[in-house]
């Protein structure tokens, strides 16, 4: 069970939340996956290379403008980004502009079209699935209950680093570093989505 309408990811936690026991929480999800295209469409252009050269840059959190594009750990064409991007305007770039272009995408997109990119999440939809159903080789971006990692608290939905491996089943990829700055842009993202659980559930009878 896929979660697309927004909020995503507090619309799967209710889902989650209320549908147990008769369906499984770990069997509903939402897309971060638009997200993470966007995040690989911005490397593969600043590295000129292309999108399947990207591997291992993901979204964490909710599928918002708070959510944080991480290619910390992404590698481009076997190399790893800070070789692959080593120069100050690079890195600067990493850490600084590309951050909004992903996060606000989406509204950039309605703002000039004043329609959705229904054909972007088309195919997010089917990647998502597709890695679900199929497996992956690569980490994908997926917003699942939490089960507590990174301290993400129990059930929250929340966008992490994933491996698929086919039939329905997936992973949290667990045991990652995470420095200061990806702590203060994992909480930001989690503090929003705690605030629009709660909000929604004091609405619930």
């Amino acid at each position: 069970h896929g979660q697309l309408g927004n909020p995503a990811n507090t619309n799967a936690a209710i889902l989650a939340k209320h549908a147990s026991p008769h369906i499984p929480r770990e069997n509903i999800t939402a897309l971060t996956r638009l997200d993470h295209n966007r995040l690989h469409a911005q490397l593969a252009m600043r590295a000129n290379v292309n999108v399947s050269d990207i591997r291992q840059a993901v979204i964490w959190g909710n599928h918002s403008s708070t959510q944080f594009p991480d290619p910390s750990r992404a590698t481009i064409k076997g190399v790893p980004i800070k070789e692959a991007l080593s120069s100050e305007e690079d890195q600067a770039w990493l850490r600084g502009d590309m951050l909004p272009i992903v996060q606000k995408r989406g509204a950039a997109v309605i703002k000039a079209r004043g329609l959705s990119s229904a054909m972007s999440a088309a195919r997010a939809i089917y990647d998502h699935l597709h890695d679900l159903v199929i497996g992956a080789d690569d980490w994908v971006s997926m917003a699942v209950p939490s089960d507590g990692a990174y301290g993400v608290p129990d059930g929250l939905v929340y966008s992490f680093p994933i491996k698929c491996t086919g039939g329905g089943n997936y992973s949290i990829v667990k045991g990652l570093e995470v420095d200061d700055f990806s702590k203060k842009m994992m909480m930001a993202t989690q503090d929003e989505l705690v605030q629009e659980l709660n909000d929604a559930l004091s609405t619930l009878p």
